[in-house]
């Protein structure tokens, strides 16, 4: 069973994301999603069986300039997350499905999505899901 979350869902959140944003806590990752989860402008998905979480995607709206798009606002992909165990059998399939349809209810006519240059495993996803690349960049900082 797919549901949309809620503000009540933070924390079952947090203990998912933790599992992909490791460089976060669960207590701030919380937040994040308690603030994600008031606005208008985003939804987040979570994936159920047998009543335990075992994925989510965040989607949101952007009104910036997204790569390789040309109409805003874009329906982005910001993160999508299945547990070990329950990937490669469909589900974040039906989540990135959940996610597009909520961007084309939204008034979307383009969805987007990012990963890292090194992380293989999302970019076969993306692909395999009928993403096409728009764009490779590297990002630089230099402390003043």
């Amino acid at each position: 069973m797919i549901y949309k979350a809620t503000k009540e869902d933070a924390t079952r959140l947090a203990q998912m994301a933790i599992l992909m944003w490791d460089e976060n806590t669960v207590e701030g990752l919380a937040e994040e999603f308690e603030e994600i989860l008031a606005s208008d402008e985003s939804a987040i998905y979570i994936y159920m069986i047998e009543n335990q979480p075992i994925g989510f995607a965040q989607c949101q709206l952007r009104h910036d300039y997204v790569e390789g798009t040309d109409s805003s606002p874009v329906g982005y992909l910001e993160g999508i997350f299945i547990r070990d165990g329950y990937r490669k059998q469909g589900y974040a399939r039906e989540l990135l499905a959940r996610c597009e349809e909520w961007a084309k209810e939204m008034g979307c006519t383009e969805f987007a999505s990012d990963c890292e240059l090194t992380n293989t495993g999302s970019l076969a996803f993306h692909l395999n899901m009928g993403f096409e690349e728009a764009n490779r960049i590297i990002c630089f900082t230099k402390r003043l």
